[in-house]
């Protein structure tokens, strides 16, 4: 049997989210010109490398940006699942390009442990203040979301404000002590952090661009979960798979007894409410297998309304 059941999106939460990307893009480009200018005015290799961090902040936004405006997009008769690993496919890209970033944050601070250089240490703290307003008010923007797109966002700016953070820090020790090292040293540590959380996001969106089961799914637990279900006597060449970051697929063949279309209607719905409500699995495409046409092998098609649209059920 083929069920399709989709999942509705939660429309007024994306559009929240693209006003805070698009919006968040806009302050982070602004104040990667001020960086940028206070870092050659002071001197300071930090700022300059913030703001080539930040910059590279300001692009994984618009990328996220643009991936929310792609999922609001409907199936067409091109791409009929619609545009769902569009803000995956960003996700992934943001912690690849954050991961490769970091690598030259540590090349440079090793640089600077070996040749120390005197910095303005007061411009270090007033800019890295205003990075710590910035990037704070943009991750209470984005905080909450499950949206893996929203979340590499997040972690960018996460990045940034530990970022600011060390440099803060950093500055406040060389105006005590004069020991310029702590800089290039609290840059190693963030960058350390930051490639240990962005491979969270590229293990999992990468699981989900080769459709894998999705994170936090059993496989034997679904299962047994279905065959639970009275009515169903076997499950078979079943597949999970994620649409998106919040959209998961499923589809089987399955085994019942001879019965009337309304009976094995009913058996859908019961299948459909586990899947869904213990797994937010809401697409599903099910094959009805029945024990008689299994043994003799003969075909059988059932016409079955399930809820959502005329339903035909293709047995073997």
């Amino acid at each position: 049997m083929h069920s399709h059941s989709h999942g509705h999106a939660h429309s007024h939460s994306h559009a929240g989210s693209g006003r805070v990307l698009g919006l968040s893009f806009a302050a982070t480009g602004i104040f990667v010109v001020v960086e940028l200018v206070s870092g050659f005015r002071a001197h300071s290799l930090a700022l300059i490398s913030d703001a080539g961090h930040n910059a590279t902040d300001a692009l994984a936004l618009a990328l996220a940006w643009f991936a929310v405006y792609l999922q609001f997009k409907p199936a067409d008769e091109s791409r009929t699942f619609g545009y769902h690993r569009a803000g995956v496919l960003a996700a992934f890209v943001n912690a690849i390009v954050l991961i490769g970033l970091t690598a030259w944050m540590v090349y440079e601070s090793v640089h600077r442990l070996m040749a120390p250089s005197a910095v303005d240490e007061s411009v270090m703290i007033w800019v890295a203040g205003g990075g710590i307003v910035l990037n704070g008010g943009i991750m209470l923007g984005l905080r909450g979301s499950s949206d893996i797109n929203i979340r590499g966002a997040f972690l960018h700016m996460l990045g940034d404000l530990l970022g600011v953070i060390a440099i803060i820090a950093g500055a406040l020790v060389i105006r005590a002590t004069g020991w310029t090292q702590v800089d290039p040293l609290l840059s190693i540590l963030i960058s350390l952090l930051i490639v240990w959380t962005a491979w969270g996001i590229t293990r999992e969106s990468l699981n989900i661009l080769l459709e894998g089961l999705p994170k936090g799914l059993d496989l034997r637990e679904v299962v047994a979960a279905v065959e639970a279900v009275e009515g169903v006597m076997d499950v078979h060449d079943l597949h999970i798979w994620s649409l998106g970051s919040n959209s998961h697929a499923l589809s089987c063949h399955m085994l019942i007894e001879d019965m009337p279309p309304s009976q094995s209607d009913h058996i859908l719905h019961r299948v459909k409410h586990v899947l869904g409500d213990r797994f937010h699995i809401h697409h599903t495409t099910v094959q009805f297998e029945h024990a008689s046409c299994a043994i003799s092998g003969t075909g059988c098609v059932i016409p079955v309304d399930a809820g959502h649209g005329h339903v035909h059920s293709h047995t073997h």
